[in-house]
């Protein structure tokens, strides 16, 4: 036994480079025969699958199904309310003035009505309710000539420019 090490206690350098050897060899050979099983489990297929052309999808179902549909589709709504005013805000806080045989009230989207609909989207023109699984459009009430005018670009009316008066500020007052 004391032949197998030196005499400051530590195995010959021969030991520990064959036994460093053999470790690796072994190593080698498991990455050796995992990339062989690999190789094995890759399925082939012999020839490429074909898809038939014959079955076309069916947009309008889809749409249907995802509560989806055109603008257009919409039919007017046989619920008693009128659209008096819009509220439109891009942050998702639209607001519409509903009127009906009791009175005005303003609904926010997915508010209920006092007929059993649902006040889907607001609109500057319309409001969208969703009624008996179908949605179902409300048109803005016009009466006569309107307060607010709008201005294109196309009519050369230029908007009103700042008053002649000016506000001072009351003197004593201060921020």
């Amino acid at each position: 036994m004391k032949a197998f090490f030196r005499a400051d206690g530590g195995l010959p350098k021969a030991v520990l480079v064959s036994v460093t050897l053999l470790y690796g060899t072994f190593l080698a050979g498991q990455e050796w025969r995992f990339r062989q099983e690999l190789r094995r489990e890759v399925p082939m297929s012999a020839a490429p699958v074909v898809v038939q052309g014959g079955a076309v999808l069916n947009v309008q179902a889809v749409a249907s199904v995802l509560g989806l549909a055109a603008r257009e589709a919409t039919a007017l709504s046989a619920e008693p309310i009128t659209l008096q005013a819009s509220f439109v805000n891009g942050a998702g806080l639209s607001r519409a003035l509903l009127a009906d045989v009791t009175g005005s009230r303003i609904y926010q989207v997915g508010e209920r009505l006092p007929g059993g609909s649902v006040l889907r989207r607001v609109d500057a023109t319309h409001v969208v309710l969703w009624r008996n699984g179908r949605e179902e459009r409300v048109a803005l009430q016009r009466t006569g000539e309107s307060f607010l005018r709008r201005l294109s670009p196309g009519t050369g009316g230029q908007p009103p420019s700042g008053s002649s008066q000016y506000l001072h500020p009351v003197a004593g007052l201060s921020e």
